[in-house]
């Protein structure tokens, strides 16, 4: 993998957990709960990171691209949907806005950008090569991503719990059992 394909995923890898810990940090700073919808983005950010990682520890793989493109598309389709139900005047929006944007229209620029972002990866390319044990920048972005990721599962869990989401939560999962 030539260095310039390694830092490309690298990069891939850590913007999608600074992403996730940024959504993290304006849900539990701003108190606001992630709707079904923005769960399912956080799910498809995981998913395209992953992809990214795969590449790190096993070498470029167009089976690992194909992964993050698929993951990539479902969150466009995620947040392209939460975008189409707040895009109508006086539906109202759903969170607070960042640099004048909601995260939803964030989350489908962001999945926009790591399909393009793959497919500058792929024509740069790369040769196959021997998997390689995660070193130095690698190893902190690895082990971020898979924070980052087991903690917005447990999030879910505790929000959600075993069943569907609520359209629009109001508290925690978790609150109402432990009554």
């Amino acid at each position: 993998m030539t260095a310039l394909v390694r830092l490309g995923n690298v990069i891939g890898a850590g913007g999608i957990a600074v992403a996730l810990l940024v959504a993290f940090g304006l849900q539990f700073g701003l108190d606001e709960l992630p709707c079904p919808l923005c769960v399912l983005q956080r799910v498809a950010l995981a998913l395209c990171g992953f992809g990214f990682l795969l590449n790190l520890r096993f070498g470029v793989q167009p089976l690992h691209y194909g992964l993050s493109i698929l993951a990539a598309l479902f969150g466009v389709i995620a947040a392209g949907r939460q975008v189409l139900l707040h895009i109508v005047p006086g539906t109202g929006a759903y969170g607070s806005a960042l640099f004048g944007l909601h995260l939803y229209t964030w989350s489908a620029i962001l999945f926009a950008t790591i399909i393009a972002g793959i497919a500058v990866l792929m024509i740069v390319g790369g040769d196959r090569e021997e998997p390689k044990r995660f070193r130095g920048l690698s190893r902190f972005v690895a082990w971020l991503l898979i924070a980052v990721t087991l903690a917005n599962a447990v999030n879910s869990l505790v929000l959600c719990g075993p069943v569907e989401c609520d359209p629009n939560p109001a508290g925690y999962w978790i609150a109402k059992v432990l009554r």
